[in-house]
C-alpha cells in the first residue's frame, strides 16, 4: 500500500528509483554458455567489458541501463581492471555503485573479474607485476567495487623484470586468502604462459582463463599458438577487443563520426584508419550484408565459431549497441566460401 506521505510528496504516483528486479527469463533469453577450460565454470558466450563507457566521464544512468540489460539477457560475466575508466579506478567505482543499487542480491549469479599490471598510481609500486602491487591493487579494487572477493583476478600483463615466481605466487596467495576464487593471466607471451600454467597447477591453483586480444584484425593468439596452448592446459580463453575497438563495425564506413572513439582521441587513433584498413572494412561489410548481418555481428560470430574461445568481451556505449552485439548469438554458421572470402578481405 502506498503511504499517505508518498502520495503527498509524489502526487503523480511516479516511481522514483525503483528497486531493480532482473528479468525472470534471463537464462532463457538466447544466451549460450561455454565450459571454461577444465573447470566447473560456465561463461556466457558474450560477456560485458567495462573498459570504456563506465568511467566517471560517463553517466551512471547509462552504465546502469547497459548493465541491467546485460544481466536481463543472460550476461553473468562483468570484466574490469584497476585502471579502467577514465579516470583510473572509476569503472570499478561505477560498478561498486551498481552493486549497491542493483546487483547485491544477485552476487552469487555473477562472475566478476578485475586485473592489475598496468600503470595505476605514481611511484615505484603502482605498475607491473610485483607482489606488493598486485596485492595492494586488489585490496583497493575490492573497496571500490563493494565486494568481499572477485571471481577471478588476473595478472594483466607479463613483467619482464619481476621474477615470474613472485607474480604467480601472489596470485596463488590471493586465491588462498579468498580474495579471488580463481586466477588468470592476460597478455602473457607463450613461453611465459607455459611457465605460469605449470607453476599454478603445481600449487593446486589451476589457471582458469587466459585473456588475449583476438579479432579478425588481430590474430596473434592464433599465430603464436596461445589459443591452442590454453586449450591443451585446460584453461579457457576469453577475447578482448573483438571488434578492434570499433573498426569492425559500420561506424567508419563513410569517414570518422564526431562521436566516435577516434574523434574523441581515445586509444583508437586516426592513423589506424588507413585507406588499406578502410578497404578491408568495406569488403568485410559486404560479406556480412550478404549473410544478413551487420559487420559487428559477423565479427563476433566469426570468433564464436571456434570452440577454443570461451567468451568474447564486448564494450557498449548504449543499450542499443549491446542489443545489436547479442544478435551474433543467432547468426548463421559459416559456409567454407564465406570463410575464404573473409580471409581474402583481411589480407
Amino acid at each position: 500500500m502506498t503511504s499517505p506521505l508518498y502520495q503527498l510528496t509524489n502526487p503523480f504516483n511516479v516511481m522514483i528509483n525503483p528497486i531493480y528486479s532482473p528479468a525472470p527469463n534471463r537464462y532463457d533469453s538466447g544466451m549460450n554458455y561455454r565450459r571454461c577450460g577444465r573447470s566447473g565454470i560456465l561463461l556466457p558466450a558474450i560477456s560485458l567489458g567495462l573498459w570504456h563507457n563506465f568511467g566517471d566521464v560517463n553517466t551512471l544512468a547509462n552504465a546502469q541501463a547497459i548493465a541491467h540489460y546485460a544481466f536481463d539477457h543472460g550476461i553473468t560475466h562483468f570484466d574490469l581492471a584497476n585502471n579502467y575508466g577514465p579516470s583510473y579506478g572509476s569503472a570499478e567505482e561505477t560498478f561498486g555503485q551498481l552493486m549497491k543499487k542493483s546487483f547485491l542480491p544477485y552476487r552469487d549469479e555473477l562472475f566478476i573479474s578485475t586485473k592489475a599490471g598496468y600503470d595505476m598510481w605514481p611511484g615505484l609500486y603502482g605498475n607491473w607485476g610485483s607482489r606488493k602491487y598486485l596485492m595492494s591493487s586488489l585490496d583497493q579494487s575490492l573497496k571500490r567495487m563493494n565486494l568481499e572477493y572477485v571471481d577471478i583476478f588476473y595478472s594483466h600483463r607479463f613483467d619482464p623484470l619481476t621474477p615470474m615466481e613472485e607474480t604467480l605466487q601472489a596470485l596463488v596467495d590471493i586465491v588462498r586468502q579468498g580474495k579471488a576464487l580463481y586466477a588468470g593471466i592476460s597478455n602473457w607471451p607463450r613461453e611465459a604462459a607455459d611457465f605460469a600454467y605449470r607453476y599454478l597447477e603445481e600449487r593446486d591453483v589451476h589457471c582458469l582463463l587466459y585473456q588475449g586480444r583476438y579479432s579478425l584484425f588481430s590474430r596473434e593468439v592464433e599465430r603464436e599458438g596461445i589459443l591452442q596452448q590454453a586449450h591443451e592446459r585446460g584453461t579457457g580463453f576469453i577475447a578482448f577487443s573483438p571488434l578492434a575497438q570499433g573498426l569492425l563495425t559500420d561506424r567508419y564506413l563513410n569517414g570518422i563520426p564526431q562521436d566516435s572513439r577516434i574523434a574523441r582521441g581515445g586509444h583508437l587513433k586516426k592513423e589506424s584508419l588507413t585507406d588499406e584498413v578502410l578497404q578491408r572494412i568495406r569488403a568485410l561489410n559486404q560479406i556480412a550484408a550478404a549473410r544478413g548481418q551487420s559487420l559487428a555481428e559477423m565479427a563476433l560470430n566469426w570468433l564464436l565459431k571456434d570452440r577454443l574461445v570461451t567468451s568474447v568481451l564486448v564494450g557498449a556505449s548504449s543499450v542499443a549497441q549491446l542489443e545489436d552485439n547479442l544478435k551474433a548469438l543467432q547468426g548463421p554458421s559459416f559456409a567454407s566460401e564465406e570463410l575464404e572470402a573473409i580471409e581474402t578481405a583481411c589480407q
